[in-house]
């Protein structure tokens, strides 16, 4: 991926005392020489970005041009039993894209650029230690047929991280050479530099898709659907496991047509050898009353599709946030529709699980 002023053109990084005492800290401070410095106490409580309500008028601005980095203080391996087993340490948290849906403003607060964790090889050593504690694989599970799978990228997009940050070539490398654990994440962002990264197999890219149209109003800077969709057969080609991330499923009239189109672009697309590992997950729009009143200040087209009380009802999250979800009994009804549908278009690929 080109580092392009359309994505990301570096003029102001904030950055924790420690991050200079670290390789990757100092390389990437190399590769914007000319950015302002900004010593801030912790990356995570900067007023100037997070929860600054002013920063809605300049929620793409600071996306391009604002850095965070810092040092990331706990190395924790969570549970997760769905897209992984395990959530593991991860580069960064926030994005340099903007999706309108994405929970991560609603934890941290307004446009939350990336931020980067610089000492990577400390989190590579807790995953090491944890996925040898953990053994062989009991069985194959939804998870994965023989790996202990851990998502590396749960708050940010790996795939642009990549363009400025070396952590996420150790963590592909960590993982090939750990016999029993596999690396996973998710990604709205075609890095053809990492097809020279080698995972022999150990890391699980999931390409997120929706239908084109839906995706050029409510997914904001990422890589074009078609573009996402041409990149799997390379990357699987490259030694990457390749799967379909289908999120958010958003529900408005004619979105069975749409998700149709889509399945069968992905069908005259994938060469043999991709369709043969191709698995995917189903995941239901979530959406937060909070961030609709963000996303008015912003992108209120967005919100035409994602705020839908009429057929949404709130929800406690497991981290004790009130989300907005598809109604109870509902809900199960259009996932059982959306499953039919790729049955028929895309019967080769197997659902991993549905949320």
């Amino acid at each position: 991926m080109a580092l392009t002023r359309d994505l990301l053109a570096i003029d102001r990084i904030f950055l924790e005392p420690a991050v200079e005492d670290h390789a990757h800290g100092r390389a990437i401070l190399a590769r914007f020489p000319g950015a302002e410095r900004i010593v801030v106490a912790s990356h995570w409580k900067i007023p100037e970005l997070h929860g600054n309500a002013g920063g809605v008028e300049d929620w793409l601005r600071i996306k391009r041009s604002t850095l965070v980095l810092g040092v990331k203080k706990t190395l924790p391996m969570r549970p997760n039993g769905r897209s992984a087993h395990f959530i593991a340490p991860s580069t960064s948290n926030g994005c340099a894209m903007a999706c309108a849906y994405c929970y991560v403003p609603r934890r941290k607060g307004f446009a939350n650029p990336i931020s980067l964790y610089v000492n990577t090889p400390a989190a590579c050593a807790a995953i090491a230690r944890h996925a040898a504690k953990q053994g062989p694989l009991p069985e194959p599970d939804q998870i994965d047929p023989a790996c202990w799978v851990y998502d590396i990228g749960e708050n940010g997009d790996l795939s642009v991280d990549a363009a400025i940050h070396e952590g996420v070539r150790d963590f592909v490398h960590l993982f090939r050479d750990l016999p029993n654990a596999k690396a996973s994440f998710a990604t709205k962002a075609v890095n053809r530099d990492l097809l020279a990264y080698e995972p022999r197999g150990k890391t699980r890219i999931r390409f997120s898709l929706m239908p084109a149209r839906i995706a050029k109003v409510v997914d904001v800077r990422t890589s074009p659907i078609p573009e996402r969709i041409a990149a799997f057969n390379d990357f699987v080609e490259a030694g990457y496991e390749v799967h379909a991330n289908f999120s958010p499923v958003i529900l408005y009239e004619g979105w069975e047509e749409d998700w149709r189109d889509l399945f069968r672009q992905i069908a005259d697309t994938l060469s043999p050898a991709a369709m043969a590992q191709l698995r995917c997950e189903i995941i239901m729009l979530t959406h937060n009353a909070g961030l609709h009143e963000v996303n008015l200040g912003w992108h209120p087209r967005a919100e035409d599709l994602l705020w839908r009380p009429d057929i949404q009802e709130a929800k406690t999250s497991e981290g004790g946030q009130i989300n907005l979800r598809y109604r109870t009994g509902w809900k199960g009804r259009w996932i059982a529709r959306f499953k039919d549908l790729l049955a028929a278009e895309l019967p080769a690929c197997t659902v991993r699980y549905a949320f």
